[in-house]
C-alpha cells in the first residue's frame, strides 16, 4: 500500500549525475514502491535542479533499515561537528 506522502525540501548542494556536478536546489522524500531497489517498498529520495532539466537529477531507493541507518549517522555527524561550523539552527 502507497500513502502518496511526498516531501519537497529546498536545499543547497551538489550532485554528480551522468554529465558531472551540478547545483541541488531540491530534495523529493517519499516512501512508495521502487524502480530498481530489491525491495518491496523503500524510501525514495531526489536530489535535483529542476532548471537544468531531466539529467540534473540524482535518486536514491533505500529500503526502511537502510534509511533509518542513513537518517541516524547524519543526525550523528551534524550534532558531533563544531557549531561553528553547522550553526545551532541545526541543534536538537
Amino acid at each position: 500500500m502507497c500513502t502518496y506522502e511526498t516531501s519537497h525540501v529546498a536545499v543547497e548542494g551538489a550532485g554528480k549525475g551522468a554529465d558531472g556536478w551540478f547545483p541541488v536546489t531540491e530534495a523529493t522524500v517519499y516512501f512508495d514502491h521502487p524502480v530498481a531497489a530489491m525491495a518491496e517498498h523503500t524510501l525514495n529520495l531526489d536530489f535535483l535542479n529542476r532548471a537544468r532539466g531531466a539529467s540534473a537529477r540524482v535518486a536514491v531507493e533505500l529500503d526502511a533499515t537502510s534509511a533509518y541507518a542513513l537518517a541516524q549517522a547524519i543526525l550523528e555527524r551534524l550534532e558531533a561537528a563544531p557549531p561553528a561550523l553547522t550553526g545551532e539552527l541545526h541543534r536538537r
